[in-house]
């Protein structure tokens, strides 16, 4: 997500914030486009998801969705009376969880409302982190399903973590160890933990490609598999090179690990400070 759309969804979130009886709350009318929905209906079913995550939390429904009538403006300077809910940060939040997590709006607005202090600047921080662990996760799903594939190949675990070496030395042009020492990665964590996000996102899709190439080829067989996922990752680095990228010249990025723990201990410290606050 680039950074003046950040800014702008942060203005936008902002501008709908209102403050009743003390209690900072959004119109779910209104925060329907905000988060990407072009029907009522089908944020209606985001919100009713919400409100079963809000029960299973042990809190009460009607303290953060309180239902409401709202007015809007019809044509010859008519009005209508339509329901809307409002909603408490916290809502908003558990409406973010359950969203489409595809939409960009519905990822800003995760990290949007589990930041407290209200900076675009956290805002925007907690995003990078949250993609990039985000797409640390995706990296490991797909090398798990290449790995599947592979496996019906007649590849073992073996042989494709020499498949995944050789395409990494074909992407960085530094074999594992060397790549390891220059990042300063311990020898026992994967190099992937410590890479930042675009060089994540290159290595998930030369694993992509190897999956789809391997199956329409019907490949098979440690050398044409493995030559098959060089020649992608090689695909990859040229493309990022002709873009002024040199992926073995990025700086390491922060543990992936310890990102998780900071991300899932705000989480918690928003769900523990909200009871607080209701008790």
């Amino acid at each position: 997500m680039k950074k003046e759309q950040i800014k702008e969804l942060f203005r936008r979130f902002e501008a709908t914030a209102s403050n009743i009886e003390g209690v900072e709350c959004w119109s779910a009318r209104e925060m329907q486009p905000l988060l990407g929905y072009s029907k009522w209906e089908n944020f209606e079913n985001v919100i009713k998801k919400a409100k079963q995550s809000c029960r299973n939390a042990g809190e009460e429904v009607s303290n953060h969705f309180p239902d409401v009538r709202k007015t809007i403006p019809m044509p010859k300077g008519a009005e209508k009376e339509i329901d809307d809910i409002l909603l408490t940060r916290y809502a908003c939040y558990l409406i973010a969880q359950n969203g489409d997590s595809r939409k960009e709006e519905i990822s800003f607005a995760q990290n949007y409302f589990a930041v407290q202090t209200r900076r675009s600047e956290l805002v925007e921080k907690r995003l990078l982190e949250y993609e990039r662990v985000k797409a640390r996760e995706k990296l490991i799903q797909t090398e798990k399903n290449l790995s599947g594939i592979l496996y019906e190949r007649g590849i073992d675990n073996q042989g494709f973590a020499v498949i995944r070496s050789k395409g990494d030395q074909a992407l960085f042009r530094l074999s594992t160890p060397q790549l390891k020492r220059k990042m300063g990665v311990p020898g026992n964590r994967p190099v992937a933990d410590f890479l930042p996000t675009i060089s994540i996102k290159a290595k998930d899709l030369a694993a992509e490609m190897t999956s789809i190439n391997t199956q329409s080829k019907d490949l098979k067989g440690q050398n044409p598999i493995e030559n098959e996922h060089i020649d992608n990752s090689k695909a990859v680095r040229e493309m990022l090179t002709k873009r002024g990228i040199v992926p073995e010249n990025l700086p390491p990025a922060e543990d992936v690990k310890k990102l998780q723990r900071k991300l899932q201990g705000e989480e918690k410290k928003m769900l523990k400070g909200n009871k607080s606050h209701r008790k």
